[in-house]
């Protein structure tokens, strides 16, 4: 198991920007960040594979940015052109394989809200 602790959420307006960090115990291969809306099913939002492979799903490429800092145990969501849609609370993966599955760590989430 690993230990995952989010940070960053917050209010924005849309078409703002906010980074989630979320700080690790130690990293494994797949990375990830999901999301949850209250009543729906959480979602996977981007992930890292190693250091350089990246996934999105297609409602936020081109605004969201998935990225690690392996000297500080760190992963990053940097999210551009915030949409009300955008809205949830988001959390932090690990021990997952590719695309999304199999995530066996789990941060406690942090929420963002965009306003229109």
């Amino acid at each position: 198991q690993v230990q995952l602790v989010e940070s960053g959420g917050g209010s924005v307006q849309a078409g703002g920007s906010l980074r989630l960090s979320c700080a690790a115990s130690k990293f494994t291969y797949y990375m990830a960040w999901f999301r949850q809306e209250p009543g729906k099913e959480r979602e996977g939002v981007a992930e890292i594979g190693g250091d350089v492979i990246t996934t999105y799903v297609d409602s936020v490429k081109g605004r969201f940015t998935i990225s690690k800092d392996n000297a500080k145990n760190t992963l990053y969501l940097q999210m551009n052109s915030l949409k009300p849609e955008d809205t949830a609370v988001y959390y932090c993966a690990a021990g997952c394989s590719f695309w999304f599955s199999g995530c066996n760590s789990w941060g406690q989430g942090t929420q963002v809200n965009v306003s229109s």
